[in-house]
């Protein structure tokens, strides 16, 4: 079972995606900033981080240029979660260092192609 990180202060958000990614046998963890989720990142290891970039403390932005300079979190592949779908956002997140990006509202099918694509393959 691959376990996924979701990084997002909005409480709705959090819980909704959460049940969701449950519900189809992911393992979730949260974290409700971005200073905890890179704590996470690095103490859980997990297979993947689904990385709000308007985030308390310190934003997805810099959290996920951070997680991508360290060993031991550069090699987890990250998804921008974004109400920001202004002209260049898209680019400016995958500048930071995330792997792909979906914006809010989430449209679910997209976001579990999008997971199923950047989680590696499991060992048999």
């Amino acid at each position: 079972m691959a376990t996924i990180l979701l990084i997002e202060d909005n409480e709705l958000n959090r819980d909704m995606l959460s049940r969701r990614l449950s519900s189809k046998g992911f393992h979730v963890l949260v974290a409700e900033d971005g200073k905890k989720g890179l704590e996470m990142t690095q103490t859980e290891q997990p297979d993947l981080v689904l990385m709000d970039m308007n985030l308390p403390e310190i934003d997805g932005w810099n959290a996920t240029k951070t997680m991508k300079h360290g060993e031991d979190t550069k090699h987890i592949p990250v998804i921008a979660l974004t109400s920001h779908a202004m002209t260049g956002d898209k680019e400016r997140a995958y500048e930071a260092g995330c792997d792909e990006y979906e914006p809010k509202p989430i449209d679910f099918s997209s976001l579990l192609i999008k997971i199923h694509r950047l989680l590696p393959e499991p060992s048999v």
